[in-house]
């Protein structure tokens, strides 16, 4: 290999390029986006389409079938789930994993611009809309305050919104639970039926005084004049003072029969914030920006609006994900920088004071190198690239130390420095790319995984990818080059303690171990076997999870009101609530959203979209203890589940890809009725077995609504059209936006006409609509209709255009998901299914399965592929094979770690089992191509085999303990997303390394060639 002589004979040109490397290393840190997780999103769009007055059924009919047909067409589609409710449809279409976004949601977009003129005439909205990673806020803040009118809160919060949106990196603002101010134009439907004026005569005089027509401009002379027309209102008054009638040669002003002023839209939004009343401010961020720049900025801007905000107003910070991105980054780091001192302590231990500072400084430049090169791949810093770091740690000194070795073997045989860093560099440069290109080929399957789970993790194998292949290339260039400076012979011929105490334990222990195994190696290897098979048995013992709880002092408790609950009594269920909190000196912070969800800050929570029976309730504890927070959602559990008339379900905060539920049973089938017994007859199921919480059917409830049945003939007799009777009930109950009236300093605002209602609109006040014939008289609404109750069906859901309904569940804390999950399955497998009718598992099985067959896979094409390296590298067959005996041996030590420590094989353990791929053949590499070597210079077999095992010893005992030292801070320190990686890589390191040393010299002295050439 000429690579280290070119490095060091240009040794200028290669001091440059690693300073280079390091300054952008250094610069990548500085600027590249920092989060706590990875900034993921599928790829996908949702159609939204808001028809109001129609049931679900015809939603379903009119809306659902036509877009879902339409979106079938389209390419790379994944699912196609769909949701009728009243006066709502959603259309969600994800695709598969790799597309182009963009180029997706312009399709979606294209497809639907296609069959709008196919939807009802009276579609009020329809909109797609892009699944993004910054629809997630970083910043929740509330606006607090008793006794001030929302107009001024909303003047207050103006003032915040544009300061903050001026901050680079902030992407939109946003305002939520602020009513929206009116002119609120209340009619008194007896007057108006006392002068005989039609309601169509009321809303036509508003809407031509309100009409702004340019009049045109004429020519006076040499000058041209603009001509004005009456234009639209200037004042309140002038909207009181509007004409809608002529009476006896009187006119008849709109204030003569009804009520305008300004006033606030019906609450359908309530907020509070530790009980008292305020109002919502979002900020979301925009992709690739640096977080900790954002917040610098945003913290000044808010201490200046602090400044001067009204006495009567505070503001509170609910959510602020810069402090646990910091929290998160700073604990990863740490971990990092523990597991740099452990490495240094291992290696100053075993190696010279200089061989050891070498070795040390390809940590940082390795590092650092790794980093710009995961920035160029647009790229951040959060928990995985960060792990990927901690991962790479312990493997990257391998390759120096090699080097640094080798390099002082030739200085002993006499050689000058340059001569024996040139020698020794260049005798292992190809084993050592051949060993680093083994531990790549494990990770890059794992980049290669087009699912969600993939791009949650992609960072991560990235990571290691970029950070081994720069200290490969280190300790081909900059290490021999520092070897010719700084590396002395002497400090070698003093034999450092820790290597005593390793020649030590090889003389008086591993020297009779191996000589044993030896001369039995039949017995050996059916003693390893039979490990092997036990450490299966334990498989069942350990379990199977996919991802734990997140680390955070938060949770969500979720109020659901039998459907059409209104407002006033979704409060009260949140004021019980807000109350039994108050109990507990451990929380914080109690965040309350009354009619809709909270704001979506975290990356796989999604804010329920406004309904009056829904509660959502953010509750923060002062500080994260797992044992403190579960015995919490355990006791409120006990509570509210004894609560009458309400669903209340507390939320646990998941990491990983998000899922509806960790449990899921999706029932398919066509009739509606069909599919709601079947789950009336699931729901008991899961209700039934232990640890299943939160179970929801949403088909479980009806809903009463309330039917306007109109005698059609009696109305076409009267002379009054079905359309005029359907506005005036709709003005009249909930009040009809007609137009908009604009202020002096230009804020437009609705004019909405309605009923002078005192309260939220009641069954009498039918009794109090009147409708004009075409005559001009007014006939109560009781004459030409019947108010009847109706019950229709909360929603009507499809998945891949079948109908279907998905029954969810959450899983107590101390349970098992994958235990409780398969029992639920072993009972739906007898349950008696009508023919057409099926089941499908969501959730978290169906996630995981999907996952994890994605990682099988990775785990195989590594295994063909490090494969394909040792036959290139050894030229056979069998000698790869017996490499790979270190496999299973590893396998034995991993499921023995995890069960030791108590986890369960989850997502990141195998992650750690596919990495193990990689890790642990470079070992028995050693061995194996040691022994071949020393068979070159003449040695019998089973001599070398002895030989080769003992000086290979150390070297491998070393690499083993910095790749345990490097990842240990992060399995303990690192939470328990990381423990189970952790333990699985050091459980398997360890147990492989130990009995590597033993089964790889059996099975090369049976399975190796006699004849060696």
């Amino acid at each position: 290999m000429k690579l280290p002589k070119l490095a060091i004979e240009n040794h200028q040109f290669t001091l440059i390029l690693t300073v280079l490397f390091i300054l952008a290393g250094i610069g990548s840190i500085l600027n590249m986006p920092k989060s706590e997780d990875p900034q993921i999103s599928a790829v996908g769009t949702s159609v939204f389409v808001l028809l109001p007055g129609s049931s679900p059924a015809d939603m379903e009919q009119l809306v659902v079938d036509p877009v879902e047909e339409a979106m079938n067409e389209l390419e790379d589609v994944r699912t196609i789930s769909a949701t009728a409710k009243n006066g709502l449809a959603v259309v969600e279409v994800e695709f598969d994993i790799g597309c182009d976004p963009d180029e997706k949601y312009s399709d979606v977009v294209e497809k639907l611009n296609t069959i709008r003129d196919d939807l009802p005439e009276n579609v009020l909205t329809c909109e797609a809309v892009k699944w993004t990673v910054t629809d997630v806020y970083i910043l929740q803040l509330a606006l607090i305050s008793e006794t001030a009118p929302y107009y001024e809160m909303e003047k207050e919060a103006e003032r915040l919104e544009k300061r903050i949106e001026k901050v680079n990196g902030v992407k939109h603002v946003d305002l939520w639970a602020l009513p929206e101010q009116q002119v609120r134009v209340s009619i008194n439907l007896e007057k108006m039926a006392q002068l005989h004026i039609p309601l169509n005569y009321v809303m036509g005089a508003i809407l031509d005084a309100n009409d702004n027509i340019p009049g045109g401009y004429i020519d006076v002379g040499n000058k041209r004049l603009n001509v004005k027309t009456s234009g639209s209102w200037q004042s309140l008054d002038e909207i009181k003072n509007t004409v809608i009638h002529a009476q006896g040669g009187q006119p008849v002003y709109l204030k003569d029969v009804a009520d305008v002023e300004m006033g606030y839209e019906d609450a359908e939004y309530l907020a509070r914030l530790n009980g008292k009343r305020c109002v919502f401010m979002t900020v979301g961020q925009k992709e690739g920006t640096n977080i900790f720049s954002i917040f610098s900025q945003m913290n000044e801007e808010i201490r200046a609006f602090e400044s001067q905000l009204p006495s009567s107003m505070t503001l509170e910070r609910v959510f602020d994900q810069s402090v646990s991105v910091h929290s998160r980054v700073r604990g990863f780091f740490m971990n990092l920088l523990q597991g740099i001192v452990l490495v240094g302590v291992v290696i100053f231990a075993a190696v010279s004071s200089r061989a050891s500072v070498i070795v040390m400084l390809a940590i940082p430049i390795s590092i650092m190198m790794g980093i710009s090169l995961l920035d160029l791949s647009h790229y951040g810093l959060e928990q995985m690239s960060i792990a990927g770091l901690v991962i790479a740690l312990g493997l990257l000194v391998d390759n120096a130390i090699v080097v640094i070795e080798n390099s002082a073997r030739f200085m002993k045989l006499g050689y000058n420095r340059k001569d024996a860093a040139v020698l020794g560099t260049s005798q292992v440069g190809w084993p050592v790319v051949s060993a680093t290109a083994t531990t790549l080929l494990a990770f890059v399957p794992i980049v290669m995984m087009r699912n969600m789970t993939g791009n949650f993790i992609r960072s991560m194998p990235l990571t290691v990818i970029y950070t081994l292949s720069a200290s490969l290339l280190v300790s081909l260039t900059l290490t021999p080059f520092l070897s010719t400076k700084f590396l002395k012979i002497d400090r070698f011929e003093h034999e450092r303690p820790f290597r005593k105490v390793l020649n030590r334990f090889i003389e008086t222990f591993y020297r009779g171990w191996l000589h044993r195994a030896l001369s039995a190696p039949k017995r050996t290897l059916a003693l390893a076997f039979a490990a092997f098979v036990l450490s299966l048995a334990l498989v069942p013992l350990v379990g199977v999870s996919f991802f734990p709880k997140a680390e955070k002092p938060q949770f969500f408790i979720k109020v659901q009101m039998p459907a059409g609950t209104n407002l006033d009594a979704t409060n009260d269920v949140a004021h019980y609530i807000e109350e039994t909190l108050s109990q507990y000196p451990e929380i914080k912070n109690v965040t309350v959203n009354v009619g809709h969800g909270n704001p979506r800050i975290y990356y796989n929570v999604f804010s329920q979209r406004e309904m009056s029976s829904h509660a959502d309730i953010l509750v923060e504890l002062k500080s994260y203890q797992r044992k403190t927070l579960n015995r919490i959602v355990n006791e409120l559990r006990g509570r509210f589940d004894r609560y009458p008339g309400a669903r209340i379900e507390i939320k646990d905060l998941e990491q990983g890809p998000p899922v509806d539920a960790p449990i899921e049973v999706r029932i398919v089938g066509n009739d509606l009725d069909v599919l709601k017994s079947i789950a009336a007859d699931v729901e008991p199921i899961i209700k039934a077995q232990a640890g299943a919480v939160n179970v929801n059917n949403p088909l479980g409830t009806t809903k009463n609504d309330v039917r306007v049945k109109i005698n059609k003939e009696k109305a076409a007799m009267l002379g009054v059209s079905i359309t005029d009777i359907d506005r005036t009930v709709r003005t009249s109950l909930t009040g009809l936006p007609l137009t908009q009236y604009r202020d002096k300093e230009g804020k437009e605002y609705d004019l909405v006409l309605r009923l002078p209602l005192e309260h939220r609109p009641v069954l009498s006040d039918f009794d109090r609509i009147y409708v004009a014939s075409r005559s001009g008289a007014l006939i109560p609404l009781g004459q030409l209709a019947a108010i009847e109750l109706e019950a229709s069906p909360l929603m009507i859901s499809h998945y891949n255009l079948d109908r279907s309904v998905s029954i969810t569940a959450d899983v107590d804390v101390g349970y098992s998901v994958q235990k409780v999950t398969m029992a639920i399955v072993d009972q739906l497998n007898a349950y008696s299914w009508p023919k057409g009718y099926a089941f499908q598992m969501g959730g978290e099985l169906e996630s995981r399965e999907e996952s994890f067959g994605g990682m099988g896979q990775a785990m195989v094409i590594a295994m063909i592929a490090i494969f394909g390296v040792l036959v290139l590298q050894f030229r056979s067959y069998s000698q790869p094979f017996i490499v790979f005996s270190a496999l299973p041996l590893a396998v034995i030590g991993s499921i023995l770690g995890l069960f030791l420590t108590g986890n369960s094989f989850s997502f990141s353990a195998f992650i750690g089992l596919c990495s193990l791929v990689g890790i642990v053949v470079n070992n028995s590499i050693i061995l194996v191509d040691y022994t071949n070597q020393l068979r070159r210079e003449g040695k019998q077999t089973l001599e070398a085999i002895k030989e080769a095992g003992e000086t290979r010893f150390i070297p491998i005992v070393l690499t083993t303990m910095t790749t345990v030292g490097g990842l240990l801070p992060l399995t303990l320190g690192g939470g328990s997303l990381w423990a189970p990686m952790g333990w699985t890589i050091i459980g398997g390191l360890l147990m492989s390394t130990a009995l590597t040393l033993i089964i790889v010299p059996v099975l090369y002295e049976i399975f190796s060639p006699k004849e060696f050439t």
